[in-house]
C-alpha cells in the first residue's frame, strides 16, 4: 500500500474517533469508525474500491501494526496479577499496609511515590502500580478515577525525565539521527529541567494528594467514592468475585513483583547487549539505551510467572491446575485493553503510513515562518496536537525532532535545548490525555476504572498543566532561555489556577446547599 498525501484529511480519522469516544463514551466502536474513516479517505484518494478497498485496507493495516510483544506482556502481566490475588497475597498486603498507611493522604502519596520509583518503562508502571495500590486506595474510598490519574501522571511524565528508561532510549535514537549532538544521553539530560509538562504534572499530583484541591469531574468522582465503595461502581473489577487463599502472605505479592522488576532490568541489559560481543554496550547505561523494551518485558513477566509457580504450588496455595486456570482467567481480564491497543495502533498506522500525517505536519511546521521567540511554545502546541490525535508520544517526537532541531539551530541556537524539551513535553502531554494512547488505556486497566471516566476526569488537569507549560515556554522564548523566569511563570499559573478553581467550586457548592 503506497502512502497518499491526504493533507488536512489525514487528521480527520483521529478527530472522528476522539469525538465519538467523548460523545458516546464507548471506545471500541469509536476507534473502529475512526479506522474505517481513514481507510475510506485512502480508498477514495487512491481510486480504490469504496467498500472492499476500505475494509481490506483496514484489516491489512490491523494485522501489520499489531505489536505481539506488548500484547503478550499485557496478557502475562494480567495472569500474574490474577494469580497474586488468587494466592491471597494482595489481600495480605492490603491488611499489612493499613498498619503503615493510615489515611487518604498517605495512601495517595504512597501511590505517587511508587509510580515514580518504577521509572524503567511506562507500560510496566501503569499495570504494576494499580495492582499494588488499588486495594489500599479502595479501603480509604479514593476513587478509581483518582487512582488512574495518579498512575497515568507518574508513567510517561516520569519516564521522559528518567535517563535510564525505555523512553530515554527512544529519544536518544531520534537525537542520533540529527547529528547535532556529541552525546545523545547528554542532550537528553539537558532537556530534563526544561520539560515543564512532565515536571509540573508530577508536582500537581503531589499537591493534590496533600491538599485535596480537586476540581471539575475529578472532584465529583471523589465525592461519589466517599459515599460508596469505589469498587462497587467499577465494571472492570474482578477481585470482589475472586476466591483467594486465606493462607497467603504479603511475600506472595512482593516476591513475584520484585522478581518482575529485577527480571525487567536484567532483560533490558540483555537485549541491550550488556553480555554481547560489542564492548561499547558493556555498561549499564549503554545497554539500557540500546535495549528493546517490549521483548524485555515479555521475558520479565514470564520469569515472574515462573517465580509465582514455584512459590504457590509447592506450598499448596493452589494446585497446578488452579495455577493454569488462573493464568488463563487473568489473560481474559486483559482482553478489553488488548483490543483497544490493537485498534489504537491501527488508527495510528492509518494516519502515519497511509494518509501521510507526519509529512503534512512537517510541511505545517516548516512553512509557517515562525519567529524564534515563539518557537518553543509553537512547537509545544504542534507536538501536543499531533500526539493527542495519533495517541503516541514516541511517534510524535520521532517525527518532530529531526524537523525542529535544524530549524531552531538556524534561527537561534541558544534555544535548541528549550525547543527540544518543548517537543518532548508536548509529545508527553498529547500521549498523556489522548483516549487512544497506550498509557491512557493501560492506566484505566491498572486502576480498574472505566476508560472514558479516566479520560474525562484527567483531561482538565492535563490541559491545565499544558497551558501552564505553554506559558513557561513563551517566557523562555521572550527571555532568551531564562530557566528561573520560565519555572516561576509556570508555577504561578498552575498552582494559582488550581487553587482558584477549587475555591470557586467550593463556594458554588456552598451556595447551592443553602
Amino acid at each position: 500500500m503506497q502512502p497518499f498525501a491526504a493533507e488536512w484529511w489525514s487528521i480527520v480519522p483521529p478527530i472522528v474517533a476522539i469525538g465519538l469516544a467523548l460523545l458516546t463514551k464507548e471506545v471500541f466502536s469509536s476507534l473502529l469508525v475512526g479506522i474505517f474513516t481513514g481507510t475510506l479517505i485512502y480508498a477514495v484518494g487512491t481510486d480504490g474500491h469504496i467498500v472492499m478497498g476500505t475494509l481490506e485496507t483496514a484489516f491489512t493495516m490491523m494485522a501489520k501494526k499489531v505489536d505481539f510483544n506488548i500484547l503478550i506482556f499485557c496478557s502475562l502481566l494480567g495472569a500474574l496479577v490474577y494469580l497474586i490475588s488468587l494466592s491471597g497475597g494482595t489481600v495480605a498486603y492490603g491488611k499489612a499496609s493499613t498498619k503503615i498507611i493510615r489515611g487518604r493522604r498517605s495512601s495517595l502519596a504512597s501511590t505517587s511515590g511508587l509510580g515514580i520509583a518504577i521509572f524503567i518503562d511506562d507500560y510496566f508502571n501503569c499495570l504494576t502500580v494499580g495492582t499494588v495500590m488499588r486495594p489500599i486506595t479502595d479501603l480509604y474510598r479514593i476513587s478509581r478515577a483518582k487512582l488512574a490519574y495518579i498512575i497515568d501522571s507518574t508513567a510517561a511524565p516520569v519516564c521522559i525525565i528518567a535517563p535510564i528508561s525505555s523512553w530515554a532510549a527512544a529519544v536518544g535514537s531520534s537525537l542520533k539521527d540529527t547529528g547535532a549532538f556529541d552525546s545523545e544521553l547528554g542532550a537528553f539530560v539537558a532537556t530534563i529541567p526544561w520539560n515543564f509538562y512532565a515536571i509540573f504534572s508530577l508536582l500537581l499530583v503531589f499537591f493534590l494528594c496533600f491538599t485535596d484541591f480537586d476540581f471539575g469531574p475529578m472532584r465529583r468522582s471523589e465525592e461519589r467514592a466517599r459515599r460508596q465503595d469505589p469498587a462497587a461502581s467499577s465494571s472492570t473489577e474482578a477481585d470482589g468475585r475472586l476466591k483467594y487463599n486465606p493462607r497467603g502472605t504479603t511475600w506472595d505479592m512482593l516476591v513475584p513483583l520484585g522478581a518482575l522488576v529485577l527480571f525487567a532490568v536484567l532483560a533490558l541489559m540483555y537485549t541491550g547487549g550488556y553480555w554481547g560481543p560489542d564492548a561499547k554496550y558493556h555498561s549499564f547505561i549503554a545497554s539500557i539505551g540500546n535495549s528493546s523494551a517490549s521483548i524485555s518485558l515479555v521475558f520479565a513477566s514470564f520469569g515472574a510467572l515462573l517465580v509465582a509457580l514455584l512459590m504457590y504450588v509447592p506450598r499448596r496455595l493452589m494446585s497446578f491446575v488452579q495455577f493454569a486456570e488462573g493464568s488463563v482467567e487473568g489473560m481474559k481480564l486483559m482482553l478489553p485493553a488488548n483490543i483497544i491497543l490493537i485498534l489504537a495502533w491501527t488508527l495510528s498506522g492509518v494516519c502515519r503510513d497511509l494518509l501521510s500525517a507526519p509529512q503534512f505536519m512537517q510541511h505545517v511546521v516548516t512553512s509557517s515562518g515562525m519567529d524564534a521567540t515563539f518557537l518553543p511554545v509553537i512547537v509545544f502546541a504542534i507536538a501536543a496536537f499531533l500526539a493527542f490525535s495519533m495517541g503516541t508520544a514516541w511517534g510524535t517526537f520521532g517525527i518532530l525532532i529531526p524537523i525542529v532541531v535544524p530549524i531552531v539551530q538556524a534561527l537561534d541556537p541558544n534555544l535548541t535545548v528549550v525547543v527540544l524539551s518543548a517537543t518532548l513535553a508536548g509529545s508527553v502531554f498529547g500521549d498523556h490525555c489522548s483516549p487512544i494512547s497506550d498509557t491512557t488505556i493501560l492506566s484505566s486497566a491498572g486502576a480498574g476504572c472505566e476508560h472514558i471516566e479516566h479520560v474525562s476526569t484527567q483531561l482538565p488537569y492535563a490541559v491545565l498543566v499544558a497551558v501552564s507549560a505553554g506559558v513557561g515556554y513563551l517566557v523562555a522564548g521572550l527571555t532568551g532561555g531564562s530557566l528561573l523566569m520560565s519555572w516561576l511563570s509556570t508555577a504561578v499559573v498552575l498552582f494559582g489556577v488550581t487553587i482558584f478553581l477549587h475555591v470557586s467550586e467550593t463556594r458554588r457548592q456552598g451556595r447551592h446547599k443553602r
